[in-house]
């Protein structure tokens, strides 16, 4: 069943801009404590994006989770089991596979990020089901709310 509404776009593109929001925080944060500096996933946006900047990079994460995350959501949602937060965890997997396989080695760091040590795949999932989780629960709110005010109104 394909969902690519205009309203399911909209709630996609609000639930992949909350989600990215969200993880860029925790980004953040993970850098000012120190947490594993070699994953810098900015860094490694602006690298691939021959050297743009950390501005550009960050519209590039925004655009990414919010738009063609937010909206892969919206289409592949019907096909995962579960609750809308597990459906998001089980997409964001797919979405952290992707970028172990394809995007960490254009970036440079090798398949599953193996360049920046073994703790990059497993912190990338970590935050990749965090994104996931949030996208979810949020597009799952916000359909569940449109679904409610409908039903109120007849």
């Amino acid at each position: 069943m394909l969902n690519l509404t205009v309203s399911n776009i909209g709630k996609g593109l609000v639930a992949g801009f909350t989600a990215t929001v969200l993880l860029s925080l925790l980004m953040v944060m993970k850098q000012m404590i120190g947490l594993m500096p070699e994953l810098d996933v900015i860094a490694m946006l602006s690298k691939m994006m021959g050297n743009s900047g950390p501005v550009m990079a960050w519209i590039a994460h925004f655009m990414i989770g919010t738009v063609v995350l937010g909206i892969l959501y919206v289409w592949t949602s019907p096909s995962l089991p579960g609750p809308s937060w597990f459906r998001g965890a089980a997409f964001a997997t797919g979405a952290w596979l992707v970028m172990m396989i394809v995007i960490m080695p254009m970036a440079g760091a090798g398949l599953f990020g193996n360049s920046l040590g073994m703790m990059a795949p497993i912190a990338t999932l970590m935050l990749h089901w965090i994104f996931g989780a949030v996208l979810g629960g949020v597009f799952g709110a916000l359909d569940s709310s449109t679904i409610s005010k409908t039903i109120a109104a007849h």
